[in-house]
């Protein structure tokens, strides 16, 4: 398949992505999955473990300031769909404005991180990786507070796992996808408007809402 950065935006506006079996094949393939995992903005949950986590700090979150790492830090293990070609593609969108990195920062070091491409108020996850313990979950419970102040509504993980599920994912079915991706197209949102929060004030937020 020749993919081009605006057939992969095509894609996305009616909820399909690319996938390939594994780093080493070139074929490039649209999946729809029957069943789609997402985030509710309002239900990520901070567990008493994980909020400790997050106030002791000694981590700092970033935006887009290694978008190419967080790509190879997620394709760095045994099993990984994000071949040369999908590398790539990404990357020109990042440099185009339309995806992003979602980056935690310990000593010095990229440690964990989520890319995505954002589109009205919809972020698709494409993937995320942790080289220190609870990096990612650190990531997500940022990204989350971080999406809903820039008035996204939509946060697509495309399957859902058991991790994602502890962490408050859930999973619906194609046609509630379509209805909730269709409503998040037409909202205007920001990735990079909203400042950084702080590890307080995001555990905050989150218990307001739980």
């Amino acid at each position: 398949m020749d993919l081009t950065p605006d057939l992969l935006l095509h894609g996305y506006s009616i909820g399909i992505f690319p996938m390939a079996e594994h780093r080493d094949d070139p074929e490039i393939f649209w999946v729809d999955p029957r069943r789609r995992g997402v985030f509710p903005l309002d239900g990520f949950h901070i567990s008493r473990s994980l909020a400790r986590r997050m106030r002791r700090g000694g981590y700092r979150i970033a935006i887009n300031e290694d978008f190419a790492g967080v790509v190879d830090g997620c394709a760095d293990r045994a099993e990984t769909w994000i071949n040369s070609e999908i590398r790539a593609l990404y990357i020109e969108l990042y440099r185009r404005g339309q995806a992003h990195s979602f980056e935690v920062w310990q000593d010095g070091a990229l440690t964990g991180g989520v890319y995505g491409v954002a589109l009205g108020g919809a972020f698709f996850g494409e993937s995320m990786f942790s080289r220190r313990t609870d990096a990612s979950k650190i990531a997500l419970a940022h990204l989350v507070d971080h999406l809903s102040r820039g008035g996204f509504t939509l946060f697509d993980t495309q399957f859902l796992t058991e991790h994602l599920a502890s962490l408050g994912a859930v999973e619906i079915s194609r046609a509630e996808y379509h209805r909730r991706l269709d409503r998040a197209l037409k909202q205007k949102a920001s990735f990079l408007r909203p400042e950084i929060a702080s590890a307080q004030e995001v555990i905050q937020r989150n218990t307001q809402m739980s």
